[in-house]
């Protein structure tokens, strides 16, 4: 966007809720003041609004398969998967061990149970899932819980899992 004067200007505009967040001026003040809105409490709680609204819209999810008779989890997780605008399979694997472990509440999901999923569900299923469950560890995205076996099947996602997740879906 030019000014009046022929300078470039930058503008940021967020809306969620009632919260609205709107950054307009040079690229580097547009940076600055991002930096200092993410430090802010009023961006923790515009990230907590849309982390809330994809909580409800997976509960939504799910009430609507058991209401018409639909397979539960792959719709749940079909949902999941669209809303969230995840195209990418990595993202995919990330989010399905999010959806057993958060939704299901499976703690155990050997690549079979991910692979099962992703049929389920009607989407394809990753051809080497221990691949991208290998580099999602080595990118910090899941771990292994403390005190338990460093197996894939046990995986969990770190707090920059969950960040990526949230990212990469439009949070």
């Amino acid at each position: 966007m030019s000014g009046s004067d022929g300078v470039v200007e930058n503008r940021v505009l967020v809306r969620v809720g009632g919260i609205e967040i709107d950054i307009t001026g040079s690229q580097r003040e547009v940076d600055a003041k991002m930096m200092k809105i993410q430090a802010g409490e009023e961006w923790s709680t515009a990230i907590a609004k849309v982390r809330s609204a994809r909580e409800a819209a997976i509960a939504a999810a799910i009430e609507a398969a058991k209401k018409s008779g639909l397979p539960e989890r792959g719709t749940a997780f079909h949902a999941l998967i669209l809303n969230s605008g995840l195209t990418k399979k990595p993202d995919q694997v990330l989010a399905a061990i999010q959806y057993l472990r958060d939704v299901e509440g499976v703690n155990d999901s050997p690549p079979r149970v991910i692979k099962d999923l992703f049929l389920d569900s009607g989407l394809e299923a990753p051809d080497n899932l221990s691949l991208y469950l290998n580099r999602l560890q080595e990118r910090g995205f899941i771990v292994h819980p403390p005190n338990g076996p460093e197996k894939n099947r046990f995986a969990i996602l770190t707090p920059a899992g969950t960040a990526h997740l949230d990212r990469r879906s439009g949070a």
